[in-house]
């Protein structure tokens, strides 16, 4: 009966330390990772936009740090995924998967290269949510909202700039039209 309901150990990518965006670094140094992502994508912008270090420091007070047992997750790898689930209204599960598949994504929650190894087990956004209480997400919610109405209203003004910018016909086009009209 002892080997009857063997467990499985899944798979978890490493537990990395937070690292904070304000410390400083040399762009000759930047990973090809680092190098090689589109810049205006949703989750690089997002990603110079969240206040890691504030919401860090707020999941570190109610969450706590523990010298005994495995060392926690990366703060901002829980709630990056947290706002993640959220902004794309996605579930558990389907958030664990996306984050595995989405080289941006993971860029966003500050990994240091692409990884296809799920960060952490599906089940664990039930204990985020214990941990954190009702408060803390409430909170970070607001701060998701305010991100996303600041993101939608920058994009709205984006593109009607673009939309009334006036055509010169001198270099206006410098790529070149997008698709060939058909003759």
């Amino acid at each position: 009966m002892q080997g009857f309901m063997k467990k499985t150990k899944k798979k978890q990518a490493s537990a990395s330390l937070y690292v904070s965006p304000a410390q400083l670094s040399l762009d000759c140094f930047k990973t090809p990772f680092e190098q090689h992502l589109n810049l205006k994508n949703r989750w690089v912008v997002l990603a110079n936009l969240v206040p890691w270090d504030e919401v860090c420091n707020l999941y570190l007070k109610h969450v706590g740090i523990s010298d005994t047992g495995r060392p926690p997750l990366n703060p901002r790898l829980v709630l990056g995924s947290l706002i993640i689930k959220h902004l794309c209204n996605l579930d558990d599960r389907e958030t664990v998967d996306q984050i595995s598949e989405n080289i941006y994504m993971q860029y966003f929650l500050g990994y240091p290269s692409f990884t296809s190894v799920a960060p952490f087990d599906a089940s664990l956004f039930v204990e985020f949510r214990k941990r954190l209480g009702m408060d803390a997400l409430n909170a970070i919610n607001e701060r998701i909202a305010l991100l996303k109405t600041h993101l939608e209203t920058k994009e709205n003004e984006t593109t009607t700039t673009t939309d009334m910018k006036p055509f010169s016909g001198q270099g206006d086009n410098i790529a070149g039209p997008v698709m060939e009209p058909q003759q």
